[in-house]
């Protein structure tokens, strides 16, 4: 069975200052998805399904998904704030989104197969791609899941520094836990960022770092809806509190519930977080393309 490819496209893309979803990037107007769709048909992903906002859905049919017709079957899923389990209701001063894993939520209905998550406007590479179509497609059972572990030194930003979850592993590569690290630089050669103690920490180039590129089976949405219910019973008042896929994971790894692979990949990670990283981007496409790494034009 092929995995699918669920994508995360609903943001509200605010620091952006638009629907950067739907920015073209590549030289034929190519979307930073488009590169992410491509190398998941590359990767032997079978189906690809998007969760976005119901009021950019004709926008998003017309300039997206008209693209992918005769390349790779696609499906549409919604988040709304107000898709709450029984017994729940949004508070009328709640705006934000509830968070990845609710987004993640939304796809419930029409995912029966092992499927990867990742983010619409990252730029996740090739054998990122490669290294979870792989994992996924030999996916059998239930509680085994994955995430591709980008290595810190392969995500770094030429315009400052970012933040990342640094991912602890066991001796046999499983996940244990996500640290999440602040002003990570290369200073000097060596990969800094803030200690606990507020004082400059080193790691290796090579530590693996989460992008949120996961690997699921479908028995997630089972323990994602026990978790929601939690979270909301604790959270629901809390205009800002969102549900991330992180905390789903950790606590299932704490628990001794699921194990959590981390693959390895050399790819290169980028994406557009503020206005002034667009053209840094498609910089860094054309020079993909130059490498023979993508087509000219994609579809």
């Amino acid at each position: 069975m092929k995995p699918t490819l669920f994508v995360l496209a609903a943001g509200m893309g605010s620091r952006y200052g638009g629907l950067k979803q739907l920015d073209g990037l590549g030289p034929n107007g190519e979307t930073i998805m488009d590169y992410s769709i491509f190398d998941a048909i590359r990767a032997g992903f079978g189906k690809v399904v998007f969760v976005i906002r119901k009021d950019f859905e004709q926008d998003f049919r017309e300039k997206v998904l008209s693209k992918y017709e005769n390349h790779i079957p696609v499906e549409v899923v919604f988040q709304s704030i107000h898709d709450l389990p029984e017994g729940f209701t949004c508070p009328a001063e709640r705006t934000k989104p509830w968070g990845t894993n609710h987004a993640v939520l939304m796809g419930k209905e029409v995912i029966r197969e092992p499927f990867a998550v990742i983010n619409a406007d990252d730029f996740y590479g090739r054998d990122g791609f490669r290294v979870l179509g792989e994992w996924l497609s030999k996916a059998d059972g239930a509680n085994k899941y994955c995430m591709v572990g980008y290595r810190v030194g392969n995500t770094l930003s030429e315009s400052g520094t970012v933040a990342r979850g640094i991912c602890q592993t066991d001796a046999n590569g499983y996940l244990t836990g996500v640290v999440e690290r602040t002003d990570i630089a290369r200073v000097d050669g060596k990969i800094t960022f803030t200690g606990d103690d507020g004082k400059p920490a080193h790691t290796a180039d090579t530590t693996p770092v989460s992008m949120n590129m996961w690997g699921f089976t479908p028995d997630y949405f089972a323990y994602s809806e026990e978790h929601f219910k939690r979270f909301l019973k604790e959270n629901i008042d809390k205009p800002k509190a969102e549900f991330f896929i992180p905390l789903v994971v950790n606590d299932l790894i704490v628990s001794g519930k699921a194990t959590v692979e981390v693959l390895d990949t050399t790819a290169k990670w980028f994406g557009v977080t503020y206005a002034a990283d667009r053209q840094g981007v498609v910089d860094k496409i054309k020079a993909l393309i130059a490498a023979g790494e993508y087509p000219e034009k994609l579809w």
